[in-house]
């Protein structure tokens, strides 16, 4: 998964290509939130501005930015709130990229920001910031899980006579919880978006850490009935579940086990300050105040973000913070909907 992601020259991320769009028309693949409408970022934003007050940080740290429709959108919002560069309350916006091809897209479009847009390699030993990660940690590369009669396989590849093909072999791996029944059973842990959450614990000092992803907690990830588990393909606008066919011309997922992830950055020292759906989040934050500064399709896009049967439901948001900045943190988008008690 790694290399048909990542790896120079082959690697999806690595080729120049639209990746993210509004549909299969304009070369692209999938769309995200910030994509679909800008009040995602601008929602966003006064959550944003209240963890930034709460912690006194004056950095904005987000990784895998896409075409930096977040950044944008989000930081000419501060500006409006008055919290943004313009009142140098935003010193930096530091941008943690995998893709060389979107980070020019970014530098394009961030470029009215000037130098308060920065681009980082590696994670700072101190860090005081917020840190936003949208559609993040499901792109990161998973062990696959095979239960076949009552016995763990690690699920690998190999190559046979040029084509690739699935190889199981036994192993002393076991998912977090074991599914309950005899049936046969797909199903992924995500040791990378793991070992990710426990070096965010060790580098956060003060501030918050935000996540926004498609996934479940710990005990709908593992239903006895999600037998096959949830590794999906996306191109065109089209999925499939096949990662071993067109490989490095099309993105490869997993859904995020938020309890794994939750659990790994408490392991850190970091505190879960709220966990709740999208639809919740944004609602809280203000998105529908927002509404009548857009157009009608405008507004139709919008709700996507928070319709059930959209994106509403199946995307969660998870935030973590310092124990200090985690208590008494403002409750802005977990006021009345926060399910941090089924993680």
């Amino acid at each position: 998964m790694h290399i048909a992601l990542y790896q120079p020259g082959v690697g999806y991320y690595a080729a120049p290509r639209p990746l993210l769009g509004l549909g299969p028309q304009d070369g692209s693949d999938f769309v995200t939130a910030p994509e679909l409408s800008p009040l995602f970022a601008r929602s966003l934003a006064r959550a944003v501005a209240a963890w930034m007050a709460h912690s006194g940080v004056e950095d904005i740290w987000e990784f895998g930015a896409g075409r930096g429709a977040l950044a944008a959108e989000l930081l000419a919002e501060l500006d409006r709130l008055g919290c943004g560069p313009a009142s140098g309350r935003v010193k930096r916006y530091v941008i943690m990229e995998v893709s060389g091809a979107l980070r020019g897209v970014q530098a394009q479009r961030l470029a009215p920001f000037g130098e308060v847009v920065q681009w980082a390699d590696a994670w700072p030993q101190r860090l005081n910031a917020v840190v936003l990660g949208n559609e993040v940690l499901d792109a990161m590369p998973v062990k696959l899980l095979h239960r076949v009669a009552g016995a763990w396989h690690e699920r690998g590849v190999i190559d046979v006579g040029g084509h690739l093909q699935w190889s199981d072999r036994p192993t002393a791996l076991r998912p977090p919880v074991a599914p309950a029944g005899e049936h046969d059973y797909l199903t992924e842990i995500a040791p990378q978006a793991e070992a990710w959450m426990r070096e965010l614990g060790r580098v956060l000092h003060r501030g918050v850490a935000c996540l926004m992803d498609y996934g479940f907690p710990e005990h709908e990830y593992y239903h006895p009935q999600r037998a096959g588990g949830t590794l999906m393909c996306h191109q065109g606008h089209q999925s499939d579940p096949e990662p071993l066919r067109d490989v490095g011309n099309k993105d490869i997922t997993a859904h995020v086990d938020f309890t794994a992830m939750a659990l790994a950055a408490q392991a850190a020292g970091l505190a879960v300050v709220g966990y709740t759906s999208q639809g919740s989040f944004l609602l809280e934050a203000g998105l529908v105040d927002l509404l009548p500064s857009v157009g009608v399709a405008e507004q139709a896009a919008a709700l996507k973000l928070i319709h059930e049967h959209e994106m509403g439901e199946l995307f969660k948001v998870l935030v973590v913070a310092p124990e200090a900045d985690a208590a008494a943190a403002p409750d802005i988008g977990f006021a009345r909907g926060d399910r941090t008690h089924t993680l």
